[in-house]
């Protein structure tokens, strides 16, 4: 299974009061223990550009280099297009990032994990599948 990771779940997990007791967390450990966590650039790009200082950059910029990202195609930027007039349309704001996972996603046939419910509200307009914690505490 491979799961495309959002910038959220990334993002607890480096924070160090969710460590080892938020389910997100560990279910991305355990993703990451089976080799089926995956990104693409523009949230690498995110993640990176959270720190706050050159040494944990590059610090975190070494760590991320263990995942490979999913290439972005032309046609995964003309599906977020297309996926924001949607959203537009039925009143769901999201970013062009978050158009982009899911034009990703879908492309790729995985599910997406993320903690934004915004990407609920993206469900209504596409079959974007969204990956859940296997175990919720």
């Amino acid at each position: 299974m491979t799961v495309l990771v959002d910038t959220s779940i990334w993002s607890m997990a480096f924070r160090i009061r969710y460590i080892d007791s938020d389910p997100y967390v560990n279910e991305l450990k355990q993703l990451i223990t089976e080799l089926s966590a995956r990104m693409i650039p523009p949230v690498r790009q995110e993640i990176l550009a959270g720190v706050t200082n050159h040494s944990d950059f590059e610090t975190l910029r070494h760590h991320l280099n263990a995942f490979d990202d999913i290439e972005i195609l032309q046609e995964d930027y003309e599906e977020a297009a297309r996926l924001a007039v949607a959203a537009r349309e039925q009143g769901i704001q999201a970013s062009m990032t978050d158009l982009l996972l899911c034009a990703v996603s879908l492309r790729c046939n995985i599910a997406l994990f993320s903690t934004d419910k915004q990407f609920e509200e993206l469900c209504r307009i596409c079959p974007l599948v969204l990956h859940q914690p296997r175990q919720m505490d």
